[in-house]
């Protein structure tokens, strides 16, 4: 290339530069799409498979800009020690307030996360339910149903998943909430984790489990999931309510520490703002998870049955009691499943 070739370039270049200045130009065809992770649990796979494209439509109408969504999904207490390790997800949506904590003690979620949404930061909420064989052949129909000899009991593993530490809660608290003593719930606890015979990582592979490879009698796992079994396999199972459950919240939380690096804050705070719109509201309810919206919990009341219901704070203090006496190494369920 000539001196003068060189030079004509370089002029032309700058003018088309400046122009695109002057005009309020990108000067890229297009400035990067961002692109959020979901580091989600393991049964709300379904859900998120609806809301983000929902969500990605309705920023795109009221804004104006694109934007992507990308999940991840595993054992709730296992992707919270991910994104602690590094994943850099620009929000979670777990099934409990401990796996969010988690984060905070890390520095990758502030303090407070649970004020900066609704309802405690969670926008839907579920229960502990069974899902049994075809016919009930074990005539499964509350907690010490699940402790008689015999009886195989499919639930992950309270360590890395938040429905396997629902399920340890529910057990355990059924019987403090009928006024039983603690020696009578941690032997009834005792007792069916005598009866379960693998402990998956999370709440998905202990559904593989029971409904594709046969194992157990009885699968104790979110509401939501047991309905989506029953809509996949038809008339092969069916669903059994306790007498007493938990009620087991979904919290959510911006992880600060990576829209801060990457400047998604004002996406991700809308991603989470979503759950709680009307639109938000219905595909949380029609995917049998309990919406906070009335409006929506009438629409959908037929995907939900009258239970009782305690929480973590009723029954164990919270979440950080729980934890320590429970699920921390050498805790409760250490000591119950070591023996058994």
């Amino acid at each position: 290339m000539t001196y003068q070739n060189a030079t004509r370039r370089f002029v032309v270049t700058s003018l088309l530069a400046t122009s695109a200045v002057f005009l309020g130009l990108p000067l890229q065809a297009s400035a990067a799409t961002p692109v959020l992770l979901n580091a989600s649990y393991d049964v709300a796979r379904e859900l998120f498979k609806e809301i983000n494209p929902a969500f990605v439509a309705e920023y795109k109408k009221t804004t104006g800009e694109t934007v992507d969504i990308n999940q991840s999904h595993g054992g709730s207490s296992k992707q919270a020690r991910s994104v602690a390790d590094g994943m850099e997800a620009a929000v979670v949506t777990m099934n409990q307030a401990n796996d969010i904590d988690l984060l905070v003690d890390r520095g990758t979620v502030a303090a407070g996360w649970e004020k900066k949404f609704p309802n405690n930061a969670a926008p839907f909420y579920s229960t502990m339910v069974y899902l049994v064989r075809k016919g009930n052949p074990q005539g499964i129909k509350d907690w010490n149903d699940l402790a008689k000899p015999g009886v195989k009991v499919i639930v992950p593993n309270p360590k890395t998943s938040g429905n396997g530490r629902y399920t340890y809660l529910a057990a355990w608290g059924s019987v403090i909430k009928n006024k039983g003593t603690e020696v009578q719930a941690r032997e009834l606890v005792t007792r069916i984790f005598k009866n379960v015979p693998v402990l998956d990582g999370g709440g998905r592979g202990a559904t593989t489990t029971f409904t594709q490879r046969g194992i157990g009698d009885v699968l104790v796992t979110f509401e939501n999931e047991v309905n989506l079994v029953r809509a996949e396999f038809g008339n092969n199972f069916d669903v059994v309510y306790p007498a007493s459950s938990i009620l087991a919240e979904s919290p959510v939380a911006v992880v600060d520490k990576v829209v801060d690096k990457k400047g998604y804050r004002k996406e991700a705070t809308a991603y989470l703002n979503f759950l709680y719109s009307p639109q938000g509201q219905d595909i949380i309810a029609k995917h049998y998870f309990r919406p906070r919206s009335e409006a929506a919990f009438k629409k959908y009341n037929a995907n939900f049955r009258q239970i009782s219901l305690f929480t973590v704070d009723d029954v164990f203090g919270g979440w950080k009691a729980a934890q320590k006496k429970h699920f921390d190494d050498g805790g409760e369920f250490d000591k119950i499943y070591q023996n058994k």
